[in-house]
């Protein structure tokens, strides 16, 4: 991990630039706080203070502050050989609350963490394809046993809901194997405004797997790494970038779309990578053969599946990935390739190690290939990288990536209290 002050530096350069008055100011240094605390465990206010910049007085005024609302935990006193002992301060887990929900073409996932990350409740719903009253019905019914679990205290200080979905999902009707009417009506359905219209908290709408690349980002291998591609197997692979410690979406919200990479195939003809890294090729080859392919969606950690066309299915997929990476790092230099997905860790560790074998077959002179490592987050990433975008847009300096707040949801008031509607 970066040193605290280096780390700090590259956190004040991000996204949310300090304030031109005290009221931004006061918000950008919470942050800063909150994200070097997240980072690193539990500071003392010196060690703050050396980090930031700040003066010891901004510092201690800073965590009283967040103390009082409940965001930081106060910790035993460690006494030096001289002075007044010094007190770290870790993040309160119950200080707030993030929702994330995962609307993928197979199921859907909603997911509740802690202001630490760690998940304290998930709900699954698997289906042939998704209809928008079938997840507004799910979504509203977890929400509650969610809420109803929690009390009505921490339900108060829940901060918001991240939805991770694929862009334009009713163009995925043939490759998911649904009439093609079945997926019209999500060309109407506006799901994030339907969904804040239920719940008295901000919703964040963001690209499937950009949302992911935010949760490696927050939750996993961002604190070793600044700059990487982020390749996620799904039922349809996917991608996100990540620069200077924030994930970059790009213009339109799909930068990273790497499932459109041109990739050579078997037969040596240029496709797309989503067209043979995706885990629906398998299913495809599966369901051809007449073998079983539900336990694909239904059981991710553990895949029962004919051993020879998972091999063959691993080799052709690490083999494109390889040819991704390559193309990527001819843009960007990036430290590292990071790939996750819908994979139970076995698997996902054998088609790494492929990716490896893949890229030293390829011809790289002139670059500087990136480092392949299996993300740290798993199989739930993308529900998880929905409820990063909350966390990131309230608390954190830097940002999980742009996304896009429900119409007429308002954020609390900078360095106010969390105290949402019950």
């Amino acid at each position: 991990m970066e040193p605290l002050s280096t780390r700090a530096d590259a956190l004040a350069a991000g996204r949310h630039e300090r304030g031109t008055n005290q009221s931004g100011m006061r918000d950008h240094n919470q942050r800063l706080v909150l994200s070097l605390v997240r980072q690193h465990g539990a500071l003392a206010k010196s060690d703050i203070a050396r980090a930031t910049g700040l003066s010891a007085q901004t510092v201690s005024v800073i965590m009283r502050q967040l103390e009082g609302e409940g965001l930081l935990l106060r910790g035993e006193p460690v006494r030096g050989k001289v002075g007044q002992p010094s007190i770290p301060m870790s993040l309160n887990p119950e200080g707030a609350w993030f929702l994330g929900l995962k609307l993928g073409r197979r199921s859907a996932d909603l997911v509740l963490i802690d202001l630490v990350g760690t998940v304290r409740s998930m709900r699954s719903l698997s289906y042939l394809y998704p209809s928008p009253s079938a997840v507004l019905d799910f979504v509203s019914e977890g929400i509650g046993a969610m809420r109803a679990d929690l009390g009505a205290a921490h339900s108060a200080r829940i901060g918001g809901l991240g939805v991770a979905m694929p862009f334009e999902l009713w163009n995925w009707a043939d490759a998911v194997g649904a009439p093609r009417d079945a997926l019209d009506e999500w060309r109407i359905v506006d799901i994030r405004a339907e969904i804040a219209a239920r719940v008295p908290f901000p919703v964040y709408l963001q690209n499937d797997a950009t949302a992911a690349c935010g949760a490696e980002l927050v939750f996993g291998l961002g604190g070793e790494f600044r700059d990487f591609v982020y390749i996620y197997v799904g039922a349809f692979v996917g991608g996100g970038i990540v620069l200077n410690g924030r994930v970059f979406s790009g213009r339109t919200g799909n930068a990273g779309a790497l499932g459109s990479m041109p990739v050579p195939g078997a037969d040596g003809r240029v496709i797309q990578l989503i067209d043979v890294a995706s885990i629906a090729v398998l299913e495809r080859r599966l369901k051809a053969r007449g073998l079983d392919a539900g336990f694909l969606w239904t059981s991710p950690s553990d895949w029962s599946v004919d051993p020879d066309e998972l091999s063959r299915w691993i080799g052709q997929a690490a083999r494109a990935i390889a040819h991704a990476i390559v193309s990527a790092s001819a843009v960007i230099d990036f430290e590292a390739a990071i790939i996750d997905g819908w994979l139970p860790p076995a698997v996902r560790g054998r088609l790494v190690e492929a990716i490896v074998e893949a890229l030293d077959t390829l011809d790289t002179e002139g670059l500087a290939p990136p480092v392949v490592r299996a993300g740290a987050v798993g199989i739930h990433a993308r529900a998880l990288g929905g409820a990063s975008l909350p966390l990131s847009e309230r608390f954190l300096v830097g940002s999980a990536g742009s996304a896009m707040p429900a119409e007429g949801a308002a954020l609390p008031e900078p360095g106010s209290k969390i105290v949402m509607a019950r």
